[in-house]
């Protein structure tokens, strides 16, 4: 499995930034519990114990974490992002000075449980659509600053990255068409901006009826039309309109209760903020052995 597509393999920095902030917001001016009652040379071991069946996520991170808190820290990886995983599994075993351990403890756990809820929710939602053409996008329906780290998770769980953020494609949704005077001048525009700054965006547009899915059509210019909240039955309306013209995309009302029905329409993508913003922690904890 690609652990790493284009944005996300390009975002180390972004990692490293993450990391160092959550460091500083976590350890403060020192972990006051370990430097009062562990002394400074001592070295330990710990595992990464998993509570809980699931899609494990966040073991590079973890590594990164460990690393960033303190080099000596040494990580024997058992199982890898991705893998599947349950109750009794150990990811990992962590060694080194026992304060480092401690100050590492709840950063890794706090990020390794959210990548692994979301991998795992992630991977039951690619389930149910299997054997049918559409691909399972994510949204940037994520955490404020843990984006990155989220849309690394929806890839473990096995579905595919929609656009990073607002810098990586172009996408035209209801209120750029309403501010912009309408489908045609918003096409027409972002056109003329490409051109001006020699940027080379895909284009993506929302429909809101079928009307506007003529509109798009007849005027072109795009790279993808998203059908947003349509039914499925009206996606199927939709469809042959398009035709093989441009790539299609449902959003907008898709729940895990109809997420197959609108994925046997025939569209070839579907995305969905539930995969980020609904999710459950998966259990993990860091044990002393």
């Amino acid at each position: 499995m690609n652990t790493k597509p284009e944005p996300l393999a390009s975002a180390n920095h972004l990692i490293e930034e993450l990391i160092a902030l959550s460091v500083k917001e976590d350890l403060g001016d020192g972990d006051h519990s370990s430097l009062a009652c562990i002394p400074e040379n001592q070295q330990s071991k710990a595992k990464l114990l998993v509570k809980e069946a699931g899609i494990l996520s966040g073991v590079e991170i973890a590594q990164r974490v460990a690393a960033q808190i303190d080099p000596a820290l040494r990580l024997d990886l058992k199982l890898h992002d991705g893998n599947p995983i349950q109750p009794g599994d150990i990811a990992f075993y962590i060694e080194g000075p026992a304060r480092s351990i401690l100050a590492a403890e709840r950063l890794i756990l706090n990020i390794m449980q959210r990548m692994s809820g979301i991998a795992t929710q992630t991977q039951k939602w690619v389930e149910l659509i299997r054997g049918t053409r559409a691909q399972l996008l994510d949204t940037r329906k994520t955490a404020p600053g843990m984006r990155i780290l989220e849309k690394m998770a929806v890839v473990h769980g096995g579905a595919q990255n929609h656009r990073m953020g607002l810098y990586d494609m172009i996408m035209l949704k209801d209120n750029h068409i309403d501010y912009a005077g309408g489908i045609v001048p918003a096409i027409q525009k972002t056109h003329e901006y490409l051109k001006h700054t020699g940027k080379s965006l895909k284009i993506e547009i929302e429909a809101r009826s079928l009307s506007d899915v003529e509109q798009i059509v007849n005027h072109g210019g795009v790279h993808r039309i998203m059908l947003d909240n349509f039914s499925p039955a009206a996606i199927r309306e939709a469809l042959p309109i398009i035709g093989n013209q441009y790539e299609t995309e449902a959003s907008g009302g898709i729940r895990e209760n109809n997420l197959r029905e609108y994925a046997e329409t025939g569209v070839q993508f579907i995305s969905v903020g539930a995969l980020t913003h609904q999710v459950k922690s998966l259990d993990l904890s860091l044990k002393a052995c």
